[in-house]
């Protein structure tokens, strides 16, 4: 119980200490780390371009994560999503400390981060996507909400928005659990119907 307390106040240092937003994705750690599949969902839209992958460190698995969230205005030009963090952590035997650190590829300019969802126990090992589809000559908005489930059998609902419709789960994890992840985002233009978040990729490490 200790440690777990100590990751909670680690993770909100975390979340406290991440400012500014841009299209070029940061992280506090990214690694050439490899990685035992890619793990992807079939409803992603395909407006923008794709981020670096992004991984967490050596040894650490993602174990939660927090969004980036424009809320829906209602009329004008809504993006939704517009950008995921994993949360790593390295959780051990009772005599070492939890370690944890964040990491998130490309993101859009909009809205602000959400709490922090975080497995209990183990990591996170399957997701999926709240897209809406195509609207013509209305508002697109594309990635609104994500789900991710844990290997302990937890599932965590994102806290996005509502537009569009649940696609099916991604590949399950057959590693330890998910490690690193790269983005779609639609980079802004103006006079523009902009979406941000459009798909993401997760990658499973042993």
């Amino acid at each position: 119980m200790h440690h777990f307390f100590s990751m909670m106040f680690s993770l909100l240092a975390i979340i406290g200490h991440v400012s500014g937003r841009s299209t070029e994705g940061r992280s506090e750690r990214s690694v050439d780390r490899p990685y035992k599949s890619d793990m992807t969902v079939t409803n992603g839209m395909n407006w923008g371009s794709w981020g670096d992958k992004r991984m967490c460190p050596s040894g650490t698995y993602a174990a939660g994560f927090s969004l980036l969230v424009e809320k829906l205005k209602g009329s004008g030009d809504n993006t939704a999503l517009n950008g995921i963090r994993l949360l790593c952590v390295d959780r051990c035997a009772s005599q070492c400390g939890t370690y944890i650190t964040s990491i998130y590829s490309k993101y859009g300019s909009w809205g602000d981060w959400t709490d922090a969802k975080l497995c209990l126990f183990g990591y996170l090992t399957s997701f999926k996507l709240r897209v809406e589809s195509f609207q013509g000559s209305g508002d697109d908005t594309a990635a609104n909400n994500i789900k991710f489930l844990c290997s302990d059998g937890e599932m965590l609902h994102g806290d996005g928005t509502d537009r569009g419709s649940w696609g099916g789960w991604s590949q399950y994890c057959a590693g330890k659990g998910i490690c690193g992840m790269k983005t779609r985002i639609q980079e802004y233009k103006s006079n523009e119907d902009n979406t941000a978040l459009n798909d993401v990729h997760m990658y499973c490490c042993d």
